[in-house]
């Protein structure tokens, strides 16, 4: 038929109304999402972006914080790290450590989404769990977390070893006893998804998220507003009362630190999470406690956060001289040596954190207590060694170059300063965080600064970036570090159900790391939250997870 001008605007008018009064209905469904006046609203700023809310991307704090609120798993942490029932209300491990069964809660329900008939959300049943897990291997996906399933078995056909023998009953396989399994389902890579949602919504289920959680998606402007809304069928109480007590949580994408502090101090955000060096002196003492001034309307809530800040060497690799002068253990021990963590974290940072005294596994981490073993400010010991490794006073050393990015430039200056003064030279190369990590992973930075923020709660992860097999890109061992005893006691130790033992192996893997001194261990690190006097119930946990299923807002105590 050829084509008619007349009929094509003839048919165009009906299509522009549909589209005008669709346009209408969405902005009114927008507003309404958005709208939260008069509800009870825990408002926080992400000065990061969250790139997505699906559970398989949730890499980064920003990510996790904001799925956290809107997902559920088997398992999940409590604020002593310990596990505790979530989706699951119990659970059994068989005697070899090999097969871990879990019962399923039967009054679980996704959030009701147009994906479900009628709307209505269904409930949820352990072939969920089979579909999430297999998801989140699939190679189409590319999802940062597929590693977490590396521990499971697979079968003849090379799916995961997972299946649902009922509704309520949900089979895991192991390849080998892997204790630290239950804190990988912990993780929100491994919350629950509905199939009909990723279905309907495909790739845009980043932006249509339907999970179990205590709140539901509700509106989301990118870089500039996210809304999540009060989950009314949440499956969890505290006595006789639904959670959450909040109606929603707004989050907004602030990215000025300092103009996000001034909205928290003017009352239109009820939560700060970091503390920016732009106002550190402001809101905090020399001596790290808050501001006489603010402790009036303002309550700081901090706790040892396991993220060891460290500088990586890069040790065995063909881009590294076979000269280069951190190869020496000598030399890496007395820059260990050369500089005083205490006054560091004193002056640069008004003694938020821990001077690492220990090794790379932070103080705070099961089977580790004690900040000692490792090293503490000592120049004559740094110049002896020095010298015995040919660099007398530093003579003959070349400079180093010490790549950094802008947040912590000033703690770079301070240890250039402090190790020339023993006769090392550090040049800082600033460049952008992106680039310094991609730089790290492909092993174009021979001294880095990095920091190692747990996943779970278990030595191994942070032990983990030792293990030569897992030498980046393809793994997180970013300076190349070889050792074989090292990767027998990691072995063994993988496959260790007994903690005692375990926990002593991962010990002697830390004082190995100690002496060898691939890496310049800084502090552990330290979250601090402030919140306004009238939030209550915010906690935390050693991960600095966020969870506000539990948080009330109460302007009117009393």
């Amino acid at each position: 038929m050829p084509w008619s001008s007349k009929k094509y605007h003839k048919s165009i008018k009906p299509l522009w109304i549909l589209a005008a009064l669709s346009f209408a209905v969405f902005m009114a469904c927008e507003r309404a999402a958005e709208d939260v006046e008069g509800l009870t609203v825990l408002r926080y700023n992400e000065d990061q972006n969250i790139t997505s809310l699906d559970p398989v991307f949730a890499r980064n704090q920003a990510n996790i914080w904001a799925v956290t609120q809107l997902f559920n798993g088997l398992v999940e942490l409590d604020t002593a790290l310990e596990i505790r029932p979530a989706i699951a209300h119990s659970w059994s491990v068989s005697d070899d450590g090999r097969e871990y069964a879990f019962y399923l809660r039967d009054d679980v329900y996704f959030h009701d989404n147009a994906c479900f008939p009628e709307g209505k959300g269904r409930r949820v049943v352990a072939r969920d769990f089979v579909f999430s897990f297999s998801r989140l291997t699939d190679r189409s996906i590319n999802s940062p977390g597929a590693w977490v399933m590396n521990q499971v078995a697979r079968t003849g056909n090379n799916e995961l070893h997972i299946s649902a023998q009922n509704d309520t009953t949900l089979i895991i396989r192991l390849v080998e006893p892997f204790p630290p399994m239950l804190g990988l389902l912990s993780m929100q890579y491994c919350a629950v998804v509905p199939h009909e949602a990723i279905t309907m919504y495909g790739r845009d289920f980043r932006r249509n998220p339907v999970g179990t959680g205590p709140f539901r998606f509700a509106y989301w402007k990118e870089g500039v507003k996210l809304v999540f809304r009060k989950n009314d069928h949440y499956f969890e109480f505290d006595g006789d009362q639904r959670l959450p007590y909040l109606d929603a949580v707004s989050i907004t994408f602030i990215k000025d630190r300092q103009t996000a502090f001034l909205e928290f101090v003017k009352g239109n955000l009820e939560l700060l999470t970091r503390v920016d060096p732009s106002y550190q002196d402001e809101l905090l003492t020399p001596a790290g406690e808050l501001q006489p001034g603010y402790r009036e309307k303002l309550r700081m809530i901090t706790m040892p956060f396991l993220n060891s800040e460290y500088l990586g060497m890069l040790l065995s690799d063909d881009r590294v001289a076979p000269d280069w002068p951190l190869r020496d253990q000598r030399v890496r021990q007395a820059i260990n040596y050369g500089f005083d963590r205490q006054k560091m974290i004193t002056f640069l940072r008004n003694n938020i954190g821990t001077p690492a005294y220990g090794g790379f596994v932070p103080v705070g981490m099961p089977g580790f207590t004690k900040n000692e073993g490792g090293y503490t400010y000592n120049p004559d010991k740094a110049r002896q060694l020095l010298a015995e490794a040919g660099y007398p006073g530093g003579i003959g050393l070349p400079a180093i170059r010490l790549s950094t990015n802008q947040a912590y430039q000033d703690i770079a200056q301070y240890i250039q300063f402090e190790l020339g003064r023993i006769g090392i030279t550090i040049e800082i190369d600033v460049m952008p965080p992106a680039t310094l990590r991609e730089m790290m992973a492909n092993a174009e930075a021979p001294f880095f600064r990095g920091s190692w923020i747990a996943d779970y709660p278990d030595a191994e992860n942070y032990l983990a970036l030792f293990y030569s097999p897992n030498k980046s890109p393809a793994g997180p061992n970013y300076t190349h570090f070889e050792d074989e005893t090292f990767d027998h006691f990691y072995e063994k130790a993988r496959k260790q159900t007994n903690d005692s033992i375990r926990f002593a192996l991962y010990h002697k893997m830390d004082s190995l790391i100690i002496d060898k001194a691939p890496k310049v261990f800084l502090y552990y690190d330290q979250s601090m939250r402030f919140v306004h006097n009238y939030v209550e119930n915010m906690q935390n946990n050693a991960l600095n997870h966020l969870v506000l299923k539990r948080v009330k807002i109460n302007k009117n105590p009393g």
